[in-house]
């Protein structure tokens, strides 16, 4: 399998996953909740934080969707890169509100892990391209 395969189809099932968990946040807070790994929801009027949760889990699905459908690779891997800076966020929200550990790194940090090397892999495919020289503008004689 070339590398520009391999990218597309570890990018498009990480805008699947995040598309498919922040939607599961927005219509189903409460059956969703404890598999984020904290060890316990929000109590009274609390399923708006975690609907809040799921709209920045889509948002981010689709703004790497975009790039992927509409052939920025680069910008796609260095968004990746960013967006990896949320799982890690989540895995640390996790572990500093003594949730569960192993949800903590088996899902959270394996997940931004792995957006981290997808979106190397994508710098790395997109690497000759960006560093091609442009051509040069003829010169007046």
């Amino acid at each position: 399998m070339s590398l520009k395969k391999l990218n597309t189809v570890m990018a498009a099932a990480f805008i699947l996953f995040i598309l498919w968990f922040g939607t599961e946040f927005i219509l189903s807070p409460e059956t969703t909740a404890p598999g984020f790994g904290l060890p316990g929801r929000p109590s009274g009027g609390g399923d708006g934080f975690l609907i809040i949760k799921g709209i920045r889990d889509v948002v981010l699905a689709l703004v790497l969707g975009i790039l992927l459908v509409t052939g920025h690779r680069r910008a796609l891997g260095w968004v990746l890169l960013v967006e990896a800076l949320a799982a890690y966020g989540d895995m640390t929200t996790v572990l500093a509100h003594h949730g569960s550990v192993a949800t903590a790194l088996g899902v959270h940090c394996l997940t931004a892990t792995l957006m981290v090397v997808n979106g190397l892999l994508l710098m790395r495919e997109t690497r000759e391209a960006a560093a091609a020289p442009a051509t040069p503008a003829p010169q007046p004689a």
